[in-house]
């Protein structure tokens, strides 16, 4: 059993001298993975896949903030964070909202733009995500709060994949084989700040939703 800390992988590099080729056909494995290449636009302005990842790197750290706040607002005793506890607690829904559709837009980016294959995890982390981008609009629209247990539920089912894809990026021998072969669960397309992987901007997200509908009522 190999449990090597970190384990040896290969993390692609995503360039603009990486050539673009197809996945069809190939067997793609830890030792050959699908390749990336930059999106351009209409007028040939490119935003490039490294200035997504370090784009929404940031928002992973700023819903790491917010989960930060979520928990010391349960055991600081300062009224700059009851402060901010109840503006997240009092806007939550629109909040969540906007974290549920960049996480969607996100992911969509990467894979439809950026040309990096989902795997299986992946998509079971989109089947918890994208429902809250739609439901989490419509009740802040209608400021229903009794969404809440489903979004909650949802975030947790969401959180608890990411944790296990997290994992298996670097503890290969956690996998059981059902990851395919072609699109391994294991690889991993870049770690930003080194750890950073798109399986972890994924827990960032949730781990935030699930702090967000879980505020205590009071705060004093």
């Amino acid at each position: 059993m190999d449990l090597t800390w970190p384990p040896s992988l290969p993390v692609t590099q995503v360039s603009a001298k990486r050539s673009q080729r197809s996945l069809e056909g190939q067997e793609l494995s830890d030792a050959a993975a699908p390749t990336t290449r930059r999106a351009t636009g209409q007028n040939g302005a490119a935003m490039s896949i490294e200035s997504a990842e370090r784009f929404f790197a940031f928002l992973t750290i700023a819903a790491l903030a917010g989960v930060i706040v979520g928990i010391s607002g349960r055991a600081v005793p300062s009224a700059a964070v009851r402060g901010l506890v109840l503006t997240l607690r009092s806007n939550r829904l629109l909040v969540g909202a906007l974290v549920a559709d960049t996480a969607m837009v996100g992911s969509l980016y990467f894979s439809e733009v950026g040309h990096l294959t989902p795997c299986l995890f992946c998509w079971y982390q989109r089947c918890t995500m994208y429902p809250l981008a739609v439901i989490l609009p419509i009740a802040a629209v209608r400021r229903d709060d009794g969404v809440r247990p489903y979004a909650l539920a949802l975030a947790i089912i969401g959180a608890l994949l990411s944790s296990y894809h997290y994992a298996l990026e670097w503890i290969h021998s956690l996998d059981t084989g059902a990851c395919s072969a072609t699109v391994p669960c294991t690889f991993v397309y870049f770690r930003q700040f080194g750890f950073m992987s798109l399986s972890f901007m994924a827990l960032a997200g949730f781990l935030f939703l699930i702090t967000l509908f879980t505020l205590p009522g009071e705060t004093s």
